[in-house]
Order: structure tokens, then C-alpha cells, then sequence
């Protein structure tokens, strides 16, 4: 199996970068049964953390069937081990405030012989102290990319999301984590800038003149 090549660099911050530079990359295995992320940016936006996640292959749909992606990337809001989730040992996941799990899901409707309604489903659930998994958290945000346009859009492998970090809950500083845990390998983690101070200016732009495109430089709302 390929090891994971990590780039663990801050995101463009400057007018004059025309485009933002990867969070974290992961090679995936050629045998992998559900889509995994391959690459990812992440960041501040405004009062947002915005994703870009790169699939190896569609993360929903009629080609992945009932093994559909099922994703989960944790955030560290404030690079604290001493908040978030409680992991055993000293396993990366540890301080996590956030979770967002990305999943491509089928829902058979009730009329018979109707073909099931196939979509991707974003969950983001904020890991308090005493967490001591994922599914321990409280579910702050529930959206699909059919009904919630203005949070989740996908185009082929590539999907885009905003996760909104004005809960009272999150703890925030000028740097975060961001941990993503591929299907049977190492975990991955990266350092991004953060929502307070400087860290805020130093985001992304998924969002292109109040609609989803390409990616542009970093500029405050």
C-alpha cells in the first residue's frame, strides 16, 4: 500500500496567489471500496471554515451504489489538545472541536417500485469535553447538496462546503488542525490558519461573486 504524501503548508494569503495550495493530499489505494478523499484545502472564510474535497471517484450517485462515500474530517478550532473530543493514547484526533462527515446516501422511498433518491448528506456535529467519539457530539448543522445549495455544492469528485463557526461552543484561536483518517491508513493532519486575528485573513475563496466557481485569493468579506 502507498504511503500518504502530506503537504502540510498555510493557504494562500496574498492578491497576488492565484490559487489556493492543498491543505493535505492522499494517494488511495487502487482497491479502495469507497471514495476517499484525495485532496483537500480548508480554511476561514469570513465566518466559515470552507472546504474543497477532491474524491478519488464520485462520492455519491448510481456509480458508488450503497458504498458511497463516508468521510470524516475533524477540526481542532483552536489547535488545543485541552478542549474537544478525548481520544485514547495520543491518537491525532485528539482536541478536535468539529466534525464534518461527508456521506453519499440512497433513500428508498415508500411508493413501491419508485427508484431510490441517491444525494450527498453533510453532518457537522461539535465535539465538547467528554466526547470521546464522533458520534458523542452535539448536531449543530444537517444539510444535502439538493436543498442546501448555499452550504454544499458538488461538481464530479469535487465537492465544496461551508461550515458555519459562529456557535458559541467552538472555541477559536489564530491557528487550527484540520485530521483526516483514510480507510485503513495513518491518520493525516495539517495546521491552517485560524479564526482569530490574522489567522482569519489568511483563508480561502470557494465562493466567486456570491455564486460556487474556481477558487480566487483570500480577501475579508
Amino acid at each position: 500500500m502507498k504511503r500518504p504524501l502530506l503537504l502540510c503548508t498555510l493557504l494562500a494569503s496574498t492578491a497576488l496567489a492565484a490559487k489556493e495550495r492543498p491543505t493535505f493530499r492522499y494517494t488511495a489505494p487502487p482497491d479502495g471500496e469507497r471514495p476517499v478523499i484525495v485532496e483537500a484545502t480548508v480554511g476561514p472564510q469570513g465566518s466559515d471554515f470552507a472546504m474543497r474535497l477532491r474524491f478519488d471517484k464520485a462520492p455519491w450517485g448510481e456509480e458508488c451504489k450503497s458504498r458511497c462515500a463516508n468521510a470524516t474530517l475533524l477540526l481542532d478550532t483552536d489547535n488545543s489538545k485541552q478542549t474537544g473530543l478525548r481520544l485514547p493514547q495520543k491518537a491525532p484526533g485528539n482536541g478536535a472541536d468539529v466534525a464534518v462527515v461527508i456521506q453519499g446516501v440512497r433513500d428508498y422511498a415508500k411508493q413501491e417500485g419508485a427508484a431510490p433518491e441517491t444525494r450527498l448528506r453533510v453532518k457537522v456535529r461539535a465535539l465538547t469535553n467528554g466526547a470521546t467519539s464522533v458520534d458523542d457530539g452535539e448536531l449543530l448543522a444537517e444539510f444535502n447538496h439538493r436543498q442546501d445549495p448555499e452550504r454544499l455544492h458538488v461538481d464530479g469528485e469535487t465537492v465544496y462546503i461551508l461550515v458555519d463557526a459562529t456557535n458559541a461552543t467552538l472555541p477559536a484561536a489564530r491557528k487550527a488542525r484540520v485530521v483526516y483518517q483514510p480507510p485503513g491508513g495513518k491518520p493525516i493532519q495539517a495546521t491552517i490558519p485560524g479564526m482569530i486575528g490574522g489567522g482569519a485573513s489568511k483563508g480561502v475563496r470557494i465562493f466567486k461573486d456570491g455564486t460556487w466557481g474556481k477558487a480566487r485569493d483570500a480577501t475579508p468579506r
